[in-house]
C-alpha cells in the first residue's frame, strides 16, 4: 500500500543532547511537503544527513517553550535564508515565543530570503493550526511545568477509486469524474441511475497521527487521540523513576502504554529518553507488557503512517 504520511524521528531525547539522543526534533512528509514538529539542537544537520530538501520545509509546529524542543529553530531559519530559500514558512508556537524568535530573528537573520509568519496557539485550549488541502493539525493542551501542547495530525477523506471500465463502459464523461469519486451516482443519456458502487470502490483510509509531547501521565488524554494509527508519547523515565517522573511533569513507558492502550491505538512509539539510560530495552518491556504493538524511537527511523 502506498503511504501518503510518513514520520521521521531526528531527535528522541530529552533536557540536552547526548552520545546517543538529539534532542526532540521529527519531520512529517505528506504530498511533497514537509511539517517539522519540535526543533531541538540539530535540526537542520540531521534533516541534512537524513536528505530532507530544506526547500519543501513549510511549517514549523513548537510544542513548548522548553530549549531542547525550540532551540535548534533561529540556527534553522538562519541556514533557510543562507540557502535562499523562498516562499513562506510559517511557525506555529504561543505568543511569547512568536516575540522571543522574531526579535532574536531581526537581530541575526535581517534580510530573510522568505516570508516568516507565526501562527499563535492557545496552550489552553484546543484549536486549528493548520487546515491544509488534504491534512490538518490540531494543538490540544498538555499538563507541563510551561504551558504545552500536543499535536493531532489527520488527513482529510480521500476520494473513491475510479473503476477504469466501469467508467469506460458507461460512457461517464471526464466532467463527472470528480464528483464521482466523491461519491456521487451517474445518470445516463437515457436517464438510467448507475450507484456509485458500481463505478468505485472504497478509498485508501486516512492516516492519523498524534504527537504528545512533554506530559505529566493524564488519562483524559486517551479521549483526545482516541483511534490514531500512531501515537508517540513521551517516556522519559521507567517505573522506578516513576516519582521523579510526576515531580517533573513527565511520564515513565507504562504510563505512555496504558494511554495507548485506552485509546486504542495502532502502534505507539516511545522517545523523550532521559540521557541517564543506557539503552532503551526497559523502556520498551515496561511498555509492551501493557501494549505489546510498542515501538521504540531512534534517530533517523522513518515510519510509515
Amino acid at each position: 500500500m502506498q503511504h501518503d504520511l510518513k514520520l521521521n524521528i531526528l531527535g528522541c531525547g530529552s533536557a540536552t543532547p547526548s552520545r546517543r539522543h538529539l534532542p526532540a526534533c521529527q519531520v512529517l512528509e505528506h504530498n511533497g511537503q514537509l511539517l517539522m514538529i519540535d526543533c531541538g539542537e540539530g535540526a537542520q544537520r540531521s534533516m541534512m544527513m537524513h536528505g530532507l530538501p530544506f526547500t519543501r520545509l513549510r511549517h514549523i509546529f513548537i510544542s513548548h517553550l522548553h530549549g531542547d524542543h525550540c532551540l535548534g529553530l533561529p540556527g534553522l531559519l538562519s541556514t533557510l535564508s543562507l540557502h535562499q530559500m523562498g516562499g513562506t514558512l510559517t511557525v506555529h508556537t504561543f505568543a511569547d515565543g512568536a516575540e522571543i524568535f522574531q526579535k532574536i530573528l531581526d537581530f541575526f537573520c535581517r534580510e530573510r530570503t522568505f516570508n516568516l509568519e507565526f501562527n499563535i496557539l492557545d496552550p489552553n485550549s484546543r484549536q486549528i493550526a493548520l487546515d491544509g488541502k488534504s491534512l490538518t493539525v490540531e494543538s490540544f493542551p498538555m499538563h507541563h511545568r510551561v504551558p504545552t501542547v500536543g499535536f493531532l495530525v489527520r488527513e482529510k477523506p480521500k476520494p473513491r477509486h475510479i473503476i477504469a471500465d466501469a467508467i469506460k463502459f458507461f460512457n461517464v464523461p471526464v466532467s463527472q469524474i470528480k464528483s464521482i469519486k466523491d461519491g456521487a451516482d451517474f445518470t445516463t443519456a437515457d436517464g438510467r441511475i448507475i450507484e456509485n458502487c458500481r463505478l468505485t470502490t472504497d478509498p485508501t483510509p486516512s492516516a492519523s497521527y498524534a504527537y504528545c509531547s512533554d506530559t505529566l501521565f493524564d488519562r483524559s488524554l486517551a479521549d483526545v487521540v482516541h483511534g490514531v494509527d500512531v501515537l508517540y508519547h513521551e517516556a522519559t523515565y521507567t517505573d522506578e523513576s516513576a516519582a521523579k517522573a510526576r515531580d517533573r511533569f513527565h511520564s515513565t513507558a507504562s504510563q505512555a502504554a496504558q494511554i495507548a492502550r485506552k485509546a486504542q491505538v495502532g502502534r505507539l512509539i516511545l522517545g523523550h529518553y532521559s540521557k541517564a539510560y543506557k539503552d532503551e530495552l526497559q523502556h520498551l518491556a515496561e511498555a509492551r507488557a501493557i501494549f505489546p504493538n510498542t515501538i521504540a524511537a531512534v534517530e533517523g527511523m522513518k515510519i510509515e503512517i
